[in-house]
């Protein structure tokens, strides 16, 4: 099972919006076959192994880090395929959360006679697709919060200047958590001051899993803009991909045109005093099929999405400088006054990215949880 979780890392920048899955076939103790599953519309994990082991299949045990589909989608029935080959017992490392599948593929296989176990390193399993499980199970994509800041806390100096508060490599691994993400989102603010790109730089050589030459995907990118400010030539209404631009009702239809004009797709969605609802756009993204979101923004967004207990993971790269009291903080949160109303989070990983130390953190309800 632990090789079958390594295959299936091999698509964590592929397979959106599909979850990484690999599959490992053993046969008197010796691999007769292994896959994993690449991209959406490809075959899936226990399709490529089977291929691989051909007629040495039958009798088989298939561990597989997530149990085998038993519908027919863009590609046949894995349970189907895992039958006609002969094999005599399945290994899942856990069952698949879709609510089309959620057993249903195990009860198949057992039904045929097919030995069947569940939950081998469930936990490392579910590790690779945090986003495919919350959107299946809660309707709701995994956020992850990615920010930058000083020894002391600080992101921009006081005038607004940010460029670079991190090094090169932090920045490299910055682009990796892109790479990996179905969306990135940041706000008005942000825009307004860095003009971003939010684009995905890095070559298919550098992503572990694709092939040289390989068409990489961009990832959606969203951006909050309650009042339609955004420039008409905002640097990323011009670049490959699609521009989601977020806003409440009652923008002027100028403003709409304005802006679809430039290549952005405006998208009208539930709002709370002037501004919109994160959590209803949230759902929106996971019936868009968005399965992680990667939150790049300012303070007071970013603030927004801690407050409102949306985050599911802060990532926070700390640059070994001081700015000063003056520069601007990480969050903007005016309703934590006292010790007890903290905002308490558990880490999950530390480590040095170049001279940049990376901490990788979770609120603790979502740590309970």
């Amino acid at each position: 099972m632990a090789r079958a979780i390594r295959l299936a890392r091999l698509g964590l920048f592929t397979t959106d919006p599909n979850p990484r899955v690999g599959c490992v076939l053993v046969r008197t103790g010796e691999v007769v076959g292994e896959g994993y599953h690449r991209r959406a519309g490809e075959p899936h994990a226990e399709r490529n192994a089977l291929t691989a082991a051909g007629g040495q299949a039958r009798g088989a045990t298939a561990y597989v880090t997530l149990e085998p589909c038993c519908r027919q989608g863009k590609t046949p029935p894995c349970t189907e395929g895992l039958l006609t080959a002969g094999v005599r017992r399945v290994v899942a490392a856990m069952v698949d959360p879709n609510p089309l599948v959620a057993g249903r593929g195990l009860e198949t296989l057992k039904a045929a006679g097919v030995a069947v176990q569940v939950g081998v390193l469930a936990a490392e399993a579910r590790a690779l697709n945090p986003g495919f499980i919350k959107r299946m199970s809660q309707g709701l994509p995994y956020v992850r919060c990615k920010l930058a800041a000083s020894l002391d806390g600080r992101t921009a100096m006081a005038s607004g200047e940010s460029k670079w508060i991190t090094s090169e490599p932090a920045r490299r691994d910055v682009q990796r958590l892109r790479a990996r993400s179905s969306a990135i989102l940041t706000g008005i603010g942000t825009l307004l001051a860095d003009d971003p790109a939010l684009d995905l730089r890095l070559g298919a050589e550098e992503l572990p899993g694709m092939r040289p030459g390989e068409q990489i995907r961009q990832p959606l990118r969203v951006l909050i803009d309650s009042r339609l400010r955004t420039p008409a030539n905002a640097r990323m209404l011009g670049l490959p991909g699609t521009t989601l631009i977020a806003c409440p009702e009652g923008q002027a239809p100028s403003d709409v045109m304005r802006l679809e004009a430039a290549g952005a797709q405006v998208y009208v969605c539930a709002g709370r005093e002037g501004r919109v609802d994160l959590a209803s756009l949230l759902r929106d993204l996971a019936r868009r099929e968005i399965n992680e979101v990667l939150v790049e923004a300012g303070p007071t967004l970013a603030g927004a999405f801690l407050e409102a207990g949306l985050v599911d993971e802060l990532v926070l790269y700390l640059a070994p400088h001081i700015m000063g009291d003056a520069a601007r903080g990480l969050f903007r949160l005016p309703g934590l006054e006292r010790m007890q109303d903290r905002i308490e989070l558990t880490i999950r990983d530390l480590r040095m990215v170049g001279p940049d130390l990376r901490i990788t953190a979770v609120p603790v309800e979502a740590a309970r949880g």
